[in-house]
């Protein structure tokens, strides 16, 4: 039997003493999460509320008036409603239609006083941050997300462990980020409306979306080797590029883009569901709506009635396709 250790000489009983961390911001409560689509012409005649209110866009153009404030924002820009503020949303026929991120919320802290009137364009670490509340957001809660009528929240049976707690930590870290930036005297009155791209790869991102587009209105998917062409990229440096600047791969793109378009086809009306799948280069309805319900949560003509409802065209008298 081995020799035991002997007793460390001069040992002396260490004190502890924890600290409780300061809270300075929390989300008390989720009021709405959307995410919407809207067509040119679009027009929200406006509300207010005794909560906050979050826009950012995603992609595209809006008008958003706050109280007697006239703001047009662009792709990656923010704007916070305060409690109590009346605000409205136009897309008018001059603007690229949009896809804005909307979330309402309750947040009593003392420092959201620093958003009032705040109006910014977000940077990569931020995105981030919102891209994981959108992810979050839609595994924890049932569709529609787009309809501007729905407010009441559902949770998804299925909804992975702690989804509704990173959604909420996703939109805490964001606005400790904002308001620490408010407080930035040199970034006062907000940052511009428009987040540009990085000038490098910027050229073969607009080549490369350009000429999906392209393809896509053809009903034509393109190779992973058709796009490394239309980019003037290899296969690496073309990932790294779209993971850059859309947070995906280069295919995955490609899905995304083909599923817009089809978004645009259905709240235009001008296609029944089976032109559309054929205008895309689908062999047949049903594979269309397959791939659509995968990737949005509902099918083809759920969508179509929740758009048309959000864009106040039900009552209008015209075809349905649908």
């Amino acid at each position: 039997m081995g020799a035991q250790p002997a007793p460390w000489k001069g040992a002396v009983e260490l004190e502890f003493h924890p600290l409780t961390l300061r809270q300075e911001l929390a989300v008390e409560q989720l009021i709405s999460f959307h995410y919407f689509e809207y067509p040119k012409g679009y027009l929200f005649e406006g509300e207010s509320h005794d909560f906050w209110e979050l826009l950012y866009v995603d992609k595209g153009e809006v008008e958003v008036r706050a109280d007697d404030r006239l703001l047009r924002l662009s792709q990656g820009s923010i704007v916070f409603h305060k409690p109590g503020e009346f605000h409205t949303v136009r897309v008018g026929e001059e603007h690229r239609p949009p896809n804005l991120i909307v979330v309402a919320f309750v947040c009593r802290s003392p420092l959201m006083d620093r958003l009032r009137d705040w109006t910014a364009a977000l940077e990569d670490g931020e995105r981030a941050w919102l891209s994981m509340l959108l992810r979050e957001g839609f595994a924890s809660f049932q569709p529609p997300y787009h309809n501007p009528l729905v407010h009441e929240l559902r949770r998804a049976p299925d909804a992975p462990p702690g989804s509704e707690q990173l959604l909420r930590l996703s939109l805490e870290l964001l606005l400790l980020s904002q308001i620490r930036k408010s407080g930035d005297p040199l970034r006062q009155g907000g940052a511009p409306a428009i987040q540009p791209l990085p000038s490098e790869g910027a050229d073969a991102m607009e080549r490369l979306e350009a000429f999906v587009a392209e393809r896509i209105g053809l009903g034509e998917t393109p190779t992973l080797d058709d796009l490394c062409r239309a980019a003037h990229l290899g296969r690496s440096r073309l990932r790294e590029l779209t993971q850059q600047h859309v947070g995906t791969g280069p295919m995955e793109l490609v899905r995304r883009l083909r599923l817009d378009a089809a978004k645009s086809m259905i709240r235009e009306r001008r296609y029944s569901l089976t032109e559309i799948a054929d205008r895309l280069g689908y062999s047949s309805l049903h594979y269309f709506s397959r791939d659509f319900k995968r990737l949005t949560g509902m099918a083809p003509s759920e969508y179509g009635r929740t758009a048309l409802a959000a864009a106040g065209l039900l009552a209008q008298p015209g075809p349905a396709k649908l």
